[in-house]
């Protein structure tokens, strides 16, 4: 029975059979992605220690830990199978991290919108599962349930449901160096104003931080961030062998939260030991996490620091065990701008044919104006205009990505503020000439992945049904799925780390489903009267053949 226990949204601890992209799978609506279906892509639970813990737990969690440990408290990261065995009268806290607990995150919001459902979506339907579970566990004692994490906006949007859930209190911002203090007062019924605020954050149309008052809800203060020496390093393993190397971003898109976060990076040694902490768990590969990969250590104006990500992934790569890493998040600028260091990077990796570095690129938009307009520092190094046209550039990083085999998984979002139809138009234009490009006598090699950005009086309002897309954005979903169509037909069979008949069944459901998406999604679109020939065609430019 431990003091602490520290518990995870359970669609963060899925392998999701190591298939690109197949960890979005929980955002789909429960009536159109059917239950065995569903319950078998997810794949396999991370399992359980001797003792009864996760063998692997989310990477946020993990610091969580380490920061308990560190005081010498009683905490424990229980499998869900044994959580009963975990908590009892001497309990004080059930802290869960969550990302998407109540089906409001981009991407679950635009299949919601797309597909007009009105059933809940696999990420809330495992979190009642799992918040009526707990709630049964510690019911009859003192413990508290407290909830954290990315996710934890969308009880800001929806209070009521803090209450529905029986959550003690929702905890919002970084609290890696003072999680001991804050579990003290919260259980002990008092609060440190000098380091919290009873109410939670928010952000207004021109995203200016405001804060409300709430007493179900503690904010850390503002400019309230652990320094990089109150970060602790975590001393058991992260799923799917994530590793922090930085926190922060510094780009400035004005939809995006995280840059407002401060820039700090972890050193080279320190990311080290925390591989070596996973490899010890039994990885073999490192998942670099980071908001910008090419921003770590950076120089002016987003140059990126040569010599530090030379240095990051050798010493990476030199460690006993480690066979590959990719990072989660990276710009294509750089990638368009330096296509020597990109070399250079796959060279020490070991990137080929049978071993492609995929990561997660925010292109957003195909238009200047609209990249000018709400992420003016994304194309940096380079410049819009003096470099090309912004889809010029994402064109160029696309085909040094490919050339020396790193797959980037695009998102391109609809309902940005000011967004014209000619905006979305050529945003589809951008996909459609990319989708028919060439290198070196390949395809190119990229998903795109459309999201709605959801003004928050809908979401408050709960009025999801008089969200209508317009046939530009509908155009740009359209142009989105029909390349992930190609892309799951062409490489369904190719990708995961399963045997050979898991192989062919993952890859037969994955081509299989990615056509059958399409013609669900061009159905739809029928209805809406979108002339699908006109989005196929649109292609003012023609497609590139790089040799």
């Amino acid at each position: 029975m431990s003091k602490y226990v520290l518990v995870s949204d359970m669609t963060l601890l899925y392998d999701y059979h190591y298939f690109p992209l197949l960890d979005f799978l929980p955002v789909a609506s429960s009536n159109l992605v059917p239950g065995f279906i569903y319950r078998y892509l997810k794949g396999k639970i991370s399992p359980p220690t001797e003792t009864g813990e996760l063998k692997y737990a989310p990477y946020s969690i993990r610091k969580l830990e380490a920061a308990l440990k560190m005081r010498g408290l009683d905490v424990a990261v229980p499998h869900p199978d044994f959580i009963e065995n975990f908590v009892d009268e001497k309990t004080e806290i059930i802290a869960v991290s969550t990302m998407d607990p109540l089906g409001l995150g981009p991407l679950t919001m635009s299949y919601k919108i797309l597909f007009g459902s009105k059933a809940d979506p696999w990420v809330k339907v495992e979190w009642d599962a799992l918040m009526q579970r707990l709630n049964t566990v510690r019911k009859g004692k003192k413990a508290k349930l407290v909830v954290g994490g990315p996710g934890i906006w969308e009880f800001t949007i929806r209070p009521d449901m803090i209450e529905k859930y029986n959550i003690d209190y929702a905890v919002q911002g970084e609290v890696d160096d003072v999680v001991a203090e804050l579990f003290d007062e919260i259980t002990e019924d008092r609060l440190d104003k000098n380091l919290f605020i009873n109410g939670y954050s928010s952000f207004d149309q021109d995203f200016h931080r405001f804060y409300v008052r709430s007493e179900r809800f503690i904010t850390r203060r503002p400019n309230g961030f652990p320094s990089l020496d109150n970060i602790p390093l975590m001393v058991n393993p992260s799923m799917k062998s994530l590793t922090e190397i930085m926190r922060g971003c510094g780009i400035g898109c004005d939809f995006c939260e995280v840059t407002l976060r401060p820039l700090r990076y972890y050193p080279v040694d320190w990311i080290v030991k925390e591989v070596s902490v996973n490899v010890r768990g039994g990885y073999n590969n490192a998942w670099l996490h980071t908001d910008e990969f090419f921003a770590y250590m950076h120089g002016p104006k987003f140059v990126p620091n040569e010599d530090k990500l030379v240095e990051l992934v050798q010493s990476i790569m030199a460690i006993d065990g480690i066979r590959s890493l990719n990072p989660t998040h990276a710009r294509i600028s750089p990638a368009a701008a330096y296509p020597e260091l990109l070399k250079k990077l796959s060279k020490i990796i070991g990137a080929g044919p049978a071993n492609w570095i995929g990561v997660q690129v925010g292109i957003e938009t195909g238009s200047d104006r609209l990249a000018k307009l709400h992420m003016p520092s994304k194309a940096l190094p380079l410049s819009i205009g003096a470099d090309g046209s912004w889809s010029d550039i994402v064109a160029e990083g696309t085909k040094n990505m490919n050339t020396y085999y790193w797959r980037p998984a695009f998102t391109v979002q609809v309902g940005q503020e000011s967004e014209t139809e000619d905006d979305n138009w050529s945003t589809v234009a951008l996909i459609n000439r990319m989708s028919n490009s060439e290198v070196m006598g390949r395809p190119f090699e990229f998903t795109v992945t459309p999201m709605q950005n959801v003004p928050l009086g809908v979401l408050k309002g709960e009025e999801f049904r008089e969200l209508e897309m317009n046939e530009s954005q509908l155009a740009v979903y359209y142009a989105s799925y029909r390349h992930l169509a190609k892309m799951a037909v062409r490489d369904g069979f190719k990708e995961g780390r399963s045997g050979y008949l898991s192989t062919l069944i993952n890859g037969t459901l994955i081509s299989v489903g990615g056509m059958a998406m399409l013609r669900a999604v061009e159905a739809i679109l029928k209805r809406r009267n979108l002339d699908l020939e006109t989005v196929k065609n649109y292609m003012p430019e023609e497609p590139i053949i790089y040799s």
